[in-house]
């Protein structure tokens, strides 16, 4: 059995940071597990700029950026075992391992778990039609044009229109394909709005909103599309060759399944509280498998905060806390992160609450309650689908702790439609 203070589970920008921060906060065996063949997550096939502005205070491409944060961490003392993938749990409750080396188990003081996230692929979606090739989700396809310098296709049909989709017009490009549109089922983009001016004004393309992929056809590579709009229920097809589905993420959280640790029904990771502490003694989380998906440098900042929670652990902080209350969203909201508040009350990452929702609102009001006692209420600019809400944190030292979970709910907004 291998033992270490700290084993961080995945070398992605968040374990990345958090490793780095471990070993300069003290003389820790810290030891990252990447199953990856290279350390530093989505930013390694990711080749636009604009990587580790908030985090390394300069601007750099994804490669760069992965690159220099696999450096720090091995430049300041961190282990990175890489094609190294964690399977389990054993009863002892140390993880199960398997790498060229072999299977074997690991323990640690503290578990970081830091594996990420993932777009939903086309199966998931329930999309109809054959199954033919040409149909992948943006991190298939940057992979392929990046990292394989494989071509991607002639003809390309783009499924959303978050920050991603737009970095996905620019690999497509790069891959040798002509986007021949953006489809999503919004009444607008949900990026900002410059890069929407942009991708109109470089790539010339159609961007169609209200608007949903209800089929692929083709073989053995893709042919067409069905489109339907939302509103008058119009149905026409579109030929492409390829079909990038981009954005609708989902945490790799098949780990915290198996260690029985409980999950939020909002983000569908660990529920955590702002400390980064699961409901599992010792095991910790950090960066997109709890906010699917923030930019890099936002993962890499959770990360480094989650670091400062556990050295203070190991070097012999306060007793772990058991008494949790759960954080609910309220439909048209999906999830906030952090999901636990303990009585201990640490202030989250960047101090500040980060809240999703399903639908497009214009200054909405929100309202956060525990057993109908009102904690806090305000405004907030903007609800975007895809982008993260800004809360303030201090309203945490009204919740009752022998009472129920916190309700945050939209009590006033208007709806674009």
């Amino acid at each position: 059995m291998s033992d270490a203070d700290v084993i961080v589970v995945g070398g992605g920008p968040a374990g990345l940071a958090a490793a780095l921060e471990l070993r300069r906060s003290g003389a820790y065996d810290v030891r990252i597990l990447e199953r990856e063949a290279d350390a530093g997550g989505i930013p390694r096939h990711a080749q636009h700029q604009g990587f580790g502005l908030r985090d390394l205070c300069r601007v750099m491409t994804g490669p760069a950026y992965a690159k220099r944060y696999a450096e720090l961490a091995q430049r300041a003392g961190a282990e990175i075992r890489t094609e190294t993938m964690v399977t389990g749990w054993d009863a002892s409750g140390a993880l199960e391992v398997t790498s060229p080396r072999g299977r074997e188990t690991m323990r640690a003081a503290a578990i970081v778990l830091a594996a990420g996230c993932r777009e939903r692929p086309r199966a998931a979606r329930l999309v109809a039609g054959s199954r033919p090739q040409g149909v992948m989700t943006t991190g298939t396809l940057q992979q392929l044009v990046h990292l394989r310098r494989q071509p991607v296709g002639r003809r390309a049909l783009v499924v959303g229109a978050e920050h991603v989709s737009f970095s996905a017009l620019e690999t497509l490009t790069h891959g040798g394909a002509t986007p021949v549109g953006m489809v999503t089922e919004h009444a607008r983009h949900q990026s900002l709005a410059a890069f929407r001016v942009g991708a109109a004004v470089r790539f010339r393309v159609p961007l169609w909103t209200r608007t949903a992929v209800v089929a692929i056809h083709g073989r053995p590579r893709v042919e067409a599309v069905d489109l339907v709009d939302l509103v008058s229920g119009e149905r026409r097809q579109v030929e492409c060759d390829t079909v990038v589905f981009t954005a609708d993420w989902i945490p790799d959280h098949e780990l915290a399944v198996l260690g029985g640790i409980e999950l939020d029904p909002g983000t569908r990771g660990p529920a955590i509280d702002a400390a980064g502490r699961t409901s599992r003694l010792g095991v910790f989380a950090a960066g997109n498998m709890l906010h699917p998906a923030e930019t890099a440098d936002v993962a890499a900042l959770a990360g480094r905060h989650v670091a400062h929670a556990i050295a203070g652990q190991l070097n012999g902080g306060p007793s772990p806390v058991t008494r949790r209350v759960a954080i609910r969203c309220v439909s048209p909201l999906t999830w906030i992160s952090p999901n636990v508040v303990t009585p201990d009350l640490p202030e989250p990452s960047r101090g500040r609450l980060l809240v999703r929702g399903r639908e497009l609102l214009t200054a909405p009001q929100l309202a956060i309650t525990q057993d109908g006692r009102a904690l806090w209420t305000g405004r907030l600019p903007r609800i975007v689908p895809g982008r993260s809400g800004r809360l303030p944190h201090t309203w945490v030292r009204s919740v009752d702790f022998s009472g129920g979970p916190v309700e945050i709910a939209v009590a006033r907004a208007r709806r674009v439609r």
